[in-house]
């Protein structure tokens, strides 16, 4: 990969970190449309938690991996809520960017050295990293 493309990833990278690790903090804490929509029915107090009413959100269940290290939005253990989800953003960006980079690092073109055949040019006379159109003669 050219320098040029290292500076954008990595710049890339940092912004995505940042909007991760800070500014997710800022994200509204009101429930979403599906949540909204399963709490109809029922009053709520301010904690979200239902104090009457009927409506499907009173079935709700914890998920199987509700206990995990990344579970709801933050990191288990760690008691500062907005550190805690700073950081749980930030494992996710990371994760991301490591399993995204290794499936283009295994997906990369390879140059002819690289390619079946052991580096033979190809039958035209032509080498893949030509930069001449296929209408002009050089």
């Amino acid at each position: 990969m050219r320098k040029r493309s290292w500076g954008f990833v990595a710049v890339g990278l940092l912004v995505a970190l940042v909007l991760a690790g800070v500014v997710s903090n800022y994200a509204s804490s009101h429930p979403d449309g599906l949540d909204s929509s399963l709490l109809r029915g029922c009053t709520v107090n301010a904690d979200d938690e239902i104090t009457g009413g009927s409506c499907p959100a009173q079935q709700a269940k914890d998920h199987e991996l509700a206990d995990s290290p990344l579970a709801d939005y933050g990191i288990r253990g760690v008691d500062n809520g907005f550190l805690s989800t700073g950081l749980s953003g930030v494992a996710g960006v990371l994760l991301t960017f490591a399993v995204g980079g290794g499936v283009f690092w295994l997906l990369r073109r390879r140059g002819p050295a690289d390619a079946p055949g052991g580096g033979q040019p190809p039958a035209d006379g032509r080498h893949t990293g030509d930069r001449q159109s296929a209408g002009t003669a050089g």
